[in-house]
């Protein structure tokens, strides 16, 4: 009789693998983003890699593998969880704890398992959605000289016209508090005015030149 495998420890030793093959390539640069909720993080590093060019950089979201593996487990619609509609909403509490419970057995787990993919094969990598100290402590240990934070700020009135709404057991959990006292190697802020998104788009832009990413000024 065949034993059915776990799905869990077929995806676990998939990471394996492939880890080992993306880190004999280092990247360049790692930035690493954090911000609230509806504070545009995505907007903002979809920005960054459409200017850069999808074949230096690529965006790895840590969310996903967490969501991919939380789907596995419970049975739910990995690609209805990407998105933000009401589906997402209804298991995040659920999926919050299930991650903090992952990350107490191995701090780095699901940041290994996102630099594991196609996409950590690019020169830059885009960290889109850092939130615990955690995650900028496994990105600057294992890459200590190309590692930059950044902090997406954007004011609450902001955030509500964007849809936010605060949530107990959400909104105060370590995934949106966990890096509020961090001091981050850049800040951009995020309200809705072009001219001072445009200008920390460029000093971004100016950080790769200077380390030889980019070859010149655009």
């Amino acid at each position: 009789m065949l034993l059915k495998r776990n799905p869990g420890r077929i995806f676990a030793e998939n990471v394996t693998y492939k880890l080992k093959e993306v880190m004999a390539t280092r990247p360049k640069a790692v930035l690493v983003f954090s911000g609230k909720r509806k504070s545009g993080k995505d907007f903002i590093t979809e920005r960054l890699m459409e200017r850069f060019g999808a074949e230096i950089c690529g965006i790895i979201r840590l969310s996903g593998p967490l969501k991919q593996q939380y789907a596995l487990e419970k049975s739910l619609d990995f690609a209805r969880l990407l998105d933000s509609t009401s589906y997402k909403e209804q298991f995040r509490a659920d999926m919050i704890r299930w991650g903090e419970d992952k990350r107490n057995q191995d701090p780095g787990f699901f940041c290994q398992v996102a630099t594991s993919g196609d996409e950590a094969k690019k020169s830059v990598w885009i960290i889109s959605d850092a939130r615990r100290k955690t995650d900028i402590e496994y990105f600057k240990s294992n890459f200590p000289d190309i590692t930059k934070t950044i902090r997406v700020v954007t004011s609450d009135s902001t955030r509500q016209s964007r849809g936010f709404v605060f949530t107990p057991g959400v909104d105060d959990a370590e995934s949106e508090c966990g890096l509020d006292n961090v001091d981050f190697d850049m800040e951009i802020i995020n309200n809705g005015d072009d001219a001072v998104l445009e200008k920390s788009l460029q000093d971004i832009e100016h950080l790769l030149v200077s380390v030889k990413i980019l070859q010149g000024e655009r």
